[in-house]
C-alpha cells in the first residue's frame, strides 16, 4: 500500500521513530523501516520510504509473515493490502496528519 505523506519539520529517521519504526537499511533515494509485531522479528510491517517531493514522502507498506526461505533470496510471504494493512496505514497517518 503506498501513502503520501508530507514532511514534517523533522527527519525521517526521527518520523519513522514516532510511528514506531527502525532502520533497517538505506540506499539512495530509498530508506527502509521495520516494526515488528511479535518477538523474534516475523510477521512484522515493512515501510520502505521514498522522497516525492520538496514537501512529500512516498510510504510503501507491506507486511512480511515469514522469513525469506532461502538464504540471499527476498522472497517472501507478504502482504500488500486488506484490513491488517490498512489499520497499520490508518494508526500512522493518526501520528502524522499535519
Amino acid at each position: 500500500m503506498k501513502l503520501l505523506i508530507p514532511k514534517p519539520k523533522e527527519t525521517l529517521i526521527a518520523t519513522a521513530r514516532r510511528i514506531g519504526y527502525v532502520l533497517q537499511h538505506s540506499n539512495p533515494g530509498e530508506q527502509a523501516f521495520t516494526r515488528d509485531l511479535v518477538r523474534g522479528g516475523y510477521p512484522r510491517f515493512h515501510l520502505y520510504v521514498k522522497e516525492r517531493d520538496a514537501n512529500n514522502w512516498v510510504f510503501n507498506l507491506h507486511l512480511d509473515q515469514k522469513k525469506p526461505v532461502y538464504e540471499g533470496q527476498t522472497a517472501h510471504s507478504g502482504e500488500y493490502d486488506g484490513s491488517v494493512i490498512e489499520e497499520e496505514a490508518m494508526r500512522m497517518w493518526a501520528i502524522l496528519k499535519p
